[in-house]
């Protein structure tokens, strides 16, 4: 089940994108499926009156994992830790499908990061790794957006992944899925009109997969309804700039695309 988060002439709501006689629809749910269930209004509108938005804002967090894709640690330098290498970004940097990513004027160094999201369903702690799937609400595509020279002149990751607009999510949330094989990739659309495959992945190659992410990030914090969980990236990672479109797609999920602009 795919169920985003759309603004139309009201205020933004939820609902489940679905299929009436071969127009794409999206069924209207009462009040946020996180808290109030699956609770269809009975309304449907179809799929192309409507702006998708970031499918959750979490309330509380955005926890990220670095460097869980060996190509990806080598490509930086190092190698995939022992444990889980956790960092986090602030809510405030959510954005949805088609927003724009702001380019910071403290930047010169921005580059985009697909990455597979997983997005918690209820309040937890101390999850072993086999329960961890009665925790998970559903997955999305999310670009763990970081400012590469800000994070090298830091020695530490707040600011070069936490400015506004930095992380992408979307453009739905996919309940029913598998995240054990999939392919993840990243498409840049440059100014001048080239568009190149940019990262070319697969979630198998994670050394942490998502059971022992959340087992691990929920013995020392607890997670709650809505917060968001990026899993890494594959290696690839490179360069965006204003004027630039970059598109990041999971498979079985799908394309999350965002323009780069400058933020003077």
């Amino acid at each position: 089940m795919r169920i985003a988060r759309f603004a139309g002439d009201d205020d933004p709501r939820f609902g489940v994108i679905g299929d009436d006689n071969g127009v794409p629809t999206i069924a209207v749910l009462n009040g946020d499926p996180l808290y109030a269930g699956l609770n269809l209004s009975g309304q449907k509108i179809p799929l192309a009156d409507v702006r998708l938005l970031a499918p959750v804002i979490p309330r509380s967090k955005v926890v990220c994992v670095g460097k869980n894709y060996a190509g990806h640690a080598a490509e930086m330098g190092g190698e995939v830790p022992a444990e889980p290498l956790i960092f986090l970004k602030p809510n405030t940097s959510v954005i949805g499908p088609g927003d724009p990513i702001f380019y910071p004027t403290q930047s010169e160094d921005v580059h985009y990061e697909a990455e597979l999201a997983v997005v918690i369903g209820r309040i937890c702690r101390d999850i072993a790794a086999e329960d961890a799937a009665k925790v998970i609400f559903g997955y999305t595509v999310a670009n763990d957006v970081t400012a590469r020279d800000l994070q090298a002149k830091d020695g530490q990751w707040a600011r070069a992944k936490g400015f506004d607009t930095f992380c992408p999510l979307g453009p739905w949330i996919e309940t029913d899925f598998d995240p054990s094989s999939v392919g993840v990739t990243t498409r840049l659309e440059s100014l001048g009109g080239g568009d190149e495959l940019k990262q070319n992945g697969n979630t198998s190659d994670m050394f942490f997969k998502v059971p022992e992410i959340i087992e691990y990030i929920s013995s020392f914090m607890t997670l709650l309804p809505g917060d968001v969980i990026l899993t890494g990236t594959p290696e690839g990672v490179g360069p965006m700039h204003p004027g630039d479109s970059v598109s990041v797609t999971v498979e079985g999920i799908g394309t999350l695309t965002n323009p780069v602009v400058s933020h003077d």
